[in-house]
């Protein structure tokens, strides 16, 4: 019983490491460009060669959603400064909602986009959801919106 208890517990660890390895190699974008010291420091910006992200549309509005349908959108966006764009993350505001956010450097005065995913299973009435899009722009933080209001399935 114990050799088994010993191979499952050797099982588990070499699971967890596979995973961990695995998050390890699609990181392909350096948190240290990111967290750059030429953005912005108390309001000041330390070099004139940064990035600047523009989107077409801040927020969106679905209208009306069926429970349980998953929608999407597509938020297209510009680098409108003159340093190469990076956004390292992009975190919602539920479990709900899913960024995809492009993981290449976007070039100045390139566009790109960004698509983001709502599964409106198990939500009624309005439904506001943030996105947070990260990178080494100035500002590093940008706000975009989803909007629906979700009425009950038939």
């Amino acid at each position: 019983m114990k050799k088994l208890q010993y191979i499952t517990f050797i099982a588990i660890i070499a699971l967890f490491t596979m995973c961990n390895e695995e998050q390890k190699e699609t990181d392909n974008v350096s948190t240290d460009l990111v967290n750059n010291p030429n953005t912005l420091q108390e309001g000041k910006a330390t070099n004139t060669k940064l990035p600047a992200v523009e989107f077409e549309v801040e927020s969106f509005d679905f209208g009306e959603i069926v429970e349980g349908e998953i929608v999407e959108y597509t938020f297209k966006f510009k680098n409108t400064g003159e340093g190469d764009l990076i956004i390292s993350n992009a975190r919602a505001s539920c479990g709900c909602t899913i960024p995809y956010f492009p993981k290449e450097p976007i070039k100045p005065g390139e566009s790109n986009e960004m698509k983001v995913s709502f599964n409106s299973k198990g939500k009624s009435g309005k439904q506001t959801k943030q996105i947070t899009v990260f990178s080494n722009a100035n500002p590093n933080k940008t706000i975009v919106t989803i909007l629906g209001n979700v009425k009950p399935a038939k």
